[in-house]
This record gives C-alpha cells, sequence and structure tokens, in this order.
C-alpha cells in the first residue's frame, strides 16, 4: 500500500508554465484531501499540513492512492493504540528506550533526496530492551520528523524517499529473544502499509557473525519487496559510504554531521516540543470506530 522501493519520482521537467500548472494542481488537491480528511468519520479531526503533504507525495500525487494510505494509517494506529497513540515522551518507558539506545533522524538529504535515520544501541546489556516500548519510542520520533522540515537549509523541499540504518554492534541472540511477535507484526505492517514516505533501502552494519539466525527469526515477518531493501555490511563502514554521504553520518561513523551525543540532545529537545502534539488525542484518535463497515479491516486479512 504504501511505496515501498520503486524508481518512480515526480515529474518536475519542462518549462515555467508546465511547473506552475503543476503547483496550482498539487494545491488543489492538497485543498480537496484536507476538506475530505476532516469530513471522513474512519480520521482523527485533524493532520498537519506537512504530514497531508508527505501522504501525497508518497502516492506520487494520486489522490484516490493517497486517500487508501491516509485510511490504512489510521487505522492501523487505532489498532495497536498501545503503540501509536497512548504515549508521552517524556514518561518512565520513553526515558528507559533513549538512555539504551539512539534513534535518530540524520541531517540533511542524500543527493537522490532521501532522508536517513540511524537506529543503534547505548548501551549493550539485553535486559534493558523492552521491544514494545522501544518500538513505541521509534514511532515518536517519526511522527516528530514528518512534521519537521527535511532539510532545515531548504525547508520546502521534502524528501523522496526513507533511508534506515540499523547498527548491529552488540545485538546478541539475548536481545533478539526478547522480541515479542506481536510488536513485531505489526512494526513491519505498518511499515510496509501505511508509511507516509517511500522507504528505498535499510542497511545493517556491523552485523555480528551470526547473522543467518536473526535474519531467519525476523524474516518470516518481512515482505519480498521490503526484504529486497535490505543491504548487510559484515566487513567494514566503507560499503555504506557507496550509499550514505559521510557528511551525512556521526563522527562515531566517520562523518561529519556531529557527534552522537549532540544528535541525541537535538532529537530529544524536538520530542519535547513536540510533546503536546504526539499526545493529542484530535491528531491520532478515530472516535466514530463502530461506524466503520466490514470492508474498513479489508487491508489485514
Amino acid at each position: 500500500m504504501s511505496g515501498v522501493g520503486g524508481n518512480e519520482t515526480e515529474a518536475e521537467a519542462g518549462g515555467p508554465a508546465e511547473q506552475l500548472q503543476r503547483e496550482r494542481q498539487r494545491e488543489q488537491d492538497l485543498k480537496e484531501l484536507l476538506e475530505w480528511f476532516r469530513q471522513n468519520e474512519k480520521l482523527p479531526k485533524e493532520i498537519e499540513p506537512l504530514l497531508l503533504r508527505r501522504f501525497y507525495q508518497c502516492m506520487f500525487g494520486n489522490v484516490e492512492e493517497t486517500q487508501k494510505l491516509i485510511e490504512v494509517n489510521y487505522a492501523l494506529r487505532n489498532r495497536h493504540p498501545h503503540l501509536f497513540i497512548q504515549r508521552d515522551p517524556l514518561d518512565a518507558d520513553s526515558r528507559r528506550t533513549f538512555d539504551y539506545a539512539d534513534i535518530l533522524p540524520l541531517p540533511g538529504l542524500t543527493p537522490e533526496k532521501y532522508k536517513v535515520s540511524l537506529y543503534c544501541f547505548r548501551d549493550f546489556e539485553a535486559t534493558k530492551m523492552h521491544h514494545t516500548e522501544d518500538t513505541r519510542a521509534f514511532f515518536m520520533v517519526s511522527d516528530c520528523r514528518f512534521v519537521t522540515p527535511d532539510d532545515c537549509a531548504n525547508p520546502e523541499i521534502l524528501s523522496e524517499g526513507e533511508v534506515q540504518i540499523f547498527d548491529m554492534k552488540g545485538t546478541t541472540m539475548r536481545h533478539i529473544s526478547r522480541l515479542t511477535i506481536s510488536t513485531l507484526r505489526a512494526y513491519i505492517k505498518f511499515l510496509q502499509l501505511a508509511f507516509p514516505v517511500r522507504l528505498r533501502a535499510i542497511h545493517m552494519v556491523n552485523c555480528p557473525t551470526y547473522l543467518d539466525r536473526i535474519v531467519s527469526v525476523v524474516k518470516p515477518f518481512i515482505s519480498e519487496e521490503v526484504f529486497k531493501l535490505i543491504r548487510f555490511h559484515t566487513v567494514s563502514m566503507d560499503s555504506l559510504y557507496e550509499f550514505v554521504p559521510r557528511a551525512m553520518l556521526p563522527e562515531e561513523y566517520g562523518g561529519g554531521a556531529g557527534s552522537l551525543e549532540t544528535l541525541r540532545t537535538q532529537t530529544q529537545k524536538t520530542l519535547v516540543e513536540h510533546r503536546d502534539y504526539l499526545m493529542n488525542p484530535n491528531h491520532w484518535v478515530v472516535e466514530k470506530t463502530e461506524k466503520r463497515s466490514g470492508n474498513s479491516w479489508r487491508f489485514f486479512k
């Protein structure tokens, strides 16, 4: 349902007249989508304009497909409120996650206009991992990012896709044993069906020697389409630099984007600034679920 992979890009060729026509059509489509959103009883009361733009761009400007993606997104959110709605970036569960792991959107965009995010352990003790609470924290960071500019230097530019980097340093089979299957299934389903950005690549770095055992656990939950996007970097970080500019990576990864501590501080500041938004039911809760037709859940069968 959501844009996973693919090589399509929005057509930007043409002269000033064609560009102006596209901009007017985009404005008209977004205006109609906003009105549709407000009148749709399957959706919350409010949506941030930037998030609506992301849904629209994810579906390459197809209004009907955008509407389908939006409905799936909020249906999944309300089906799993413990992951997407009942949350607070300052509560004890969130603090525990952010104390032992980093969930960091990296500054800027790649030459292909992709946004890059990094996920890594700060503390390798497996008992510190609480999969459901950690997944909730991941979606809080994502939801903050989706309502903030992708590139501060060019705030009007939206990313053309998402690149995720998972640093597996310190990952053991004890960590894998602490995965909650229902949470893993919900996370992957949301990523595949409802994410408001196009997933372009997943890079696994610092892979352990027992990588095949880890993959065997999670692969049954991942679609073939998504699995093809995963690249395993087993030798060194050099192979990652072929896909992600070093300038975008933290200093600890041989990059020039500042230290992990600096990026962590920025991310936490953004979460605090958006706390009211993250916890506002008007943006997330569908109140009239009892009026949905029997076909509303067809996407999850």
